[in-house]
């Protein structure tokens, strides 16, 4: 599978639904955690072998180039972003543009300007791939095989939580449903959304649910990332899980790839992703409710078996 759509296989979910929030990996502030990020994404891309797929990587970076360009007036349009607007099947640029559109009294016209420009770029690109992407279709269905129940990545899990406490599967298999949220530390959307998700811990404990957090800057036990994370968790009224994990584990390679802050999956308890990511914060009302009826959803069907 590319670098840009680690989770469109699992979920049959187009382009369009990619960068809702912050975007891709040179959203982080940081240097090295956009060369960490970057490095692990390209490995985790591998799987599209020979030219098209080096070819894929490269426009998938181009515009995540364009993003971390225009980065303060981008992540005013991902914070604008809702999921249930968006059409799967859609051009990536056209929904962009259509968000923009409905929102252009939010920029100025400088702002209008350079938006416009890129989207324009964007669709330019997006052409590209669909070309490539045609000539990789029996690569796109095994990697949709690939992506099933057994090729979970939460499958096989080990982590630990920030105070150095391992975690496995049992994370999962104790759950009826595990919310995991994707964040980083420098994504203002991410961090906008944390009282929310510890409020949504909180009302969904007694239904046998559970938030866990994920910041991929704290990737491999990074003592630094993990006391900032921590600093920022407390600041918002936090106090649900997070959990640092290994960058070449599954969960982190999956986690790697994503290019959407912030990402919201479900996770069942046999350690399967279940429903559509949750792209953008659950701060935004809309959002919070489509997340609690899948929440819902998984929880129901566990009840059933």
């Amino acid at each position: 599978m590319k670098t840009k759509k680690i989770f469109i296989p699992v979920f049959t979910l187009s382009a369009a639904l990619l960068l809702t929030a912050c975007s891709g990996k040179e959203a982080a502030d940081t240097t090295k955690t956009q060369t960490t990020q970057t490095e692990a994404g390209t490995e985790a891309g591998t799987e599209t072998t020979g030219t098209s797929g080096t070819k894929l990587d490269d426009l998938y970076q181009q515009e995540n180039q364009i993003f971390a360009d225009h980065e303060e007036v981008w992540n005013k349009v991902f914070g604008m972003m809702n999921k249930s607007t968006a059409d799967p099947s859609g051009n990536y640029a056209d929904y962009l543009a259509d968000t923009v559109d409905s929102n252009k009294d939010s920029f100025s016209e400088d702002e209008l300007k350079t938006l416009t420009d890129d989207i324009e770029t964007i669709r330019k690109i997006e052409e590209q791939i669909a070309e490539l992407e045609n000539d990789t279709t029996t690569s796109e269905d095994t990697d949709a095989e690939n992506n099933s129940e057994d090729a979970s990545p939460f499958r096989d899990f080990s982590g630990q939580d920030y105070d150095g406490n391992t975690v496995d599967e049992s994370l999962f298999s104790n759950n009826a449903v595990t919310v995991v949220n994707f964040w980083f530390t420098g994504c203002k959307p991410c961090v906008a959304e944390l009282s929310k998700l510890n409020e949504l811990n909180d009302a969904i404990k007694s239904m046998g649910g559970e938030v866990v957090g994920i910041n991929t800057e704290t990737f491999d036990a990074n003592k630094d990332a993990i006391k900032e994370a921590a600093s920022v968790l407390e600041s918002q009224g936090a106090k649900y899980r997070n959990l640092s994990i290994d960058s070449d584990s599954a969960a982190g390679k999956y986690a790697s790839d994503i290019m959407a802050f912030p990402t919201t999956i479900l996770v069942d308890r046999n350690g399967n992703i279940v429903g559509e990511p949750m792209l953008g914060g659950i701060d935004n009302q809309d959002n919070y409710d489509t997340l609690m009826k899948q929440i819902q959803s998984v929880i129901d069907a566990d009840s059933a078996k």
